[in-house]
């Protein structure tokens, strides 16, 4: 089940986003609601406010100002006329939605023993906007690919938050599973892969956007989503009990998910895996990913940018050495 992200919004926040020009609307990636402030939007990957007719400002005292009785349409709206059944949701500030959309939540927390127990007085929401782009992959899937073996390398994806990852991991998992040639200049890696048996860990319901269960985007024909699980016992579950060859999973970055991505590379199966950073010294600084970067676990790192022109990707093999630069729309200049 999808649903059109702007059904998720109350009105008058949908008629709003209704009058935007269609190409605007197109690049829309998140919706900022703050109950009492300007709407803001973030759209091609800048920030503006939007005013009552759907025009994009920069001045705040221009834009529309949600008052509560929006903000709790809001809120009844995405927790289906039932807040209470959210409490796990509410504890870590976000929902997650049919159609893999996530909405971050602000507002009161409530504390048991110095830890978050949910919130309340919820009155600011941030709603991200997911996309399927297929072929998104194209320029950097051949390279994570050993033609030789048949199987994908272990790869560990990094960019700064809201570069696109996610977006590349549901084409990554989309492209290992159905097994469709290659879309490749480079002639030592053309050819037809493997159709290989894929396990998506989606703790956050975000790469496969499933309801119920059942994945809402196209992440291929032998795929297996765990949803809704914690990374790391979610890899250990799907290690025991699905038998992927490939292993995909978002943000790691705790100790525990560093050892479970360890678990699955010594069993065999390949890891495709996403972590928040600006470059692989940052990476390196981060005591839950050292000693998997230090001992060379993975086989291939993607530097994930975006530009004008779309998507970029910097790769380096397992010794963070420089192999080449896949340029958005396909094109690779070493």
């Amino acid at each position: 089940m999808k649903v059109k992200w702007r059904d998720l919004f109350p009105e008058p926040i949908r008629t709003i986003l209704g009058r935007m020009p269609p190409a605007q609307l197109d690049q829309v990636e998140e919706v900022r609601i703050r109950e009492g402030r300007p709407l803001e939007i973030n759209a091609g990957n800048t920030y503006h406010f939007l005013t009552a007719e759907g025009l994009m400002t920069g001045k705040p005292e221009e834009a529309y100002i949600p008052q509560k009785e929006v903000t709790h349409r809001l809120l009844d709206l995405i927790s289906n006329h039932s807040l209470y059944t959210l409490e796990e949701e509410l504890r870590k500030g976000f929902i997650t939605i049919p159609g893999g959309h996530r909405i971050g939540l602000a507002g009161r927390t409530v504390l048991s023993g110095g830890r978050v127990e949910y919130l309340r007085d919820i009155n600011g929401f941030n709603v991200r906007v997911a996309r399927e782009v297929e072929g998104i992959a194209d320029p950097v899937l051949p390279y994570l690919l050993d033609m030789n073996s048949g199987q994908v390398l272990h790869t560990l994806i990094l960019s700064p938050p809201q570069q696109g990852k996610t977006t590349l991991l549901r084409d990554l998992a989309r492209q290992i599973s159905s097994g469709t040639k290659l879309a490749s200049g480079n002639e030592m890696r053309q050819g037809i892969r493997p159709r290989l048996k894929v396990g998506i860990v989606d703790e956050r319901s975000e790469i496969a956007g499933s309801y119920k269960g059942v994945p809402g985007f196209d992440v291929g024909p032998r795929t297996d989503v765990m949803d809704g699980c914690p990374k790391a016992e979610g890899m250990m579950m799907m290690l025991r009990s699905m038998s992927p060859d490939v292993l995909i999973v978002d943000e790691i970055g705790r100790p525990e998910d560093a050892e479970a991505v360890m678990e699955a590379l010594h069993a065999g199966v390949s890891v495709i895996a996403t972590a928040h950073g600006r470059d692989l010294a940052e990476l390196s600084a981060r005591p839950a990913l050292r000693t998997l970067i230090t001992e060379q676990m993975f086989q291939r790192y993607v530097l994930l940018q975006r530009t004008s022109r779309g998507m970029s990707f910097k790769l380096a093999d397992g010794k963070m050495r420089g192999m080449q630069h896949a340029g958005a729309g396909g094109e690779a200049f070493g």
